[in-house]
């Protein structure tokens, strides 16, 4: 296995990964797959912010997992607080993927200087919970009926880490 940066050669492959938790999963409060569009523009907003695309492959190149962060909240003073998600492709949840993905992706955001990573995670998910817990994620509230999905409420909790950085936060 290996740990990579993604970029749009990977599109598919997220694509797949994302639709899956779409269809059948609490993961993403989405109804409608993805498409290859939506990727493009996914991947613009990315590298226009430099938000890092962590996958980890196989030795064929096949995408097994991968995680990302973004914009928590668009205003100026929430500048060092980030929002991530991380998937699991479907045949490979269960072997620590998911915990080597979101260790990368507390390194890039302690090297980008955020200060506060935020975790949304549909309440009902302990696996993703037990995740975030063991590696520091401290929870701080849930939004009750935040989402409705499968014809059900959901419940959205949030998970946060402090990083030691920036050194130096400014105002500007």
């Amino acid at each position: 296995m290996e740990i990579i940066y993604c970029d749009t050669n990977y599109s598919e492959q997220i694509l797949d990964i994302f639709n899956d938790a779409i269809l059948n999963s609490t993961a993403l409060y989405d109804y409608q797959p993805r498409t290859l569009e939506n990727m493009k523009s996914w991947f613009e907003v990315k590298n226009k912010h430099h938000f890092p695309v962590i996958g980890i492959t196989n030795e064929a190149g096949e995408l097994l997992a991968f995680g990302s962060y973004g914009t928590f909240r668009a205003w100026p003073a929430y500048k060092y607080t980030v929002e991530h998600s991380l998937y699991v492709q479907k045949d490979h949840r269960g072997n620590g993927l998911g915990k080597i993905i979101l260790s990368e992706i507390i390194k890039n955001a302690t090297r980008q200087d955020y200060h506060c990573l935020v975790a949304g995670i549909d309440s009902t998910n302990q696996t993703s919970i037990a995740l975030h817990e063991s590696v520091g994620f401290e929870y701080s509230g849930t939004i009750k009926h935040a989402g409705y999905k499968f014809a059900k409420w959901l419940d959205l909790a949030f998970y946060q880490l402090i990083l030691p950085t920036p050194l130096h936060p400014t105002e500007d």
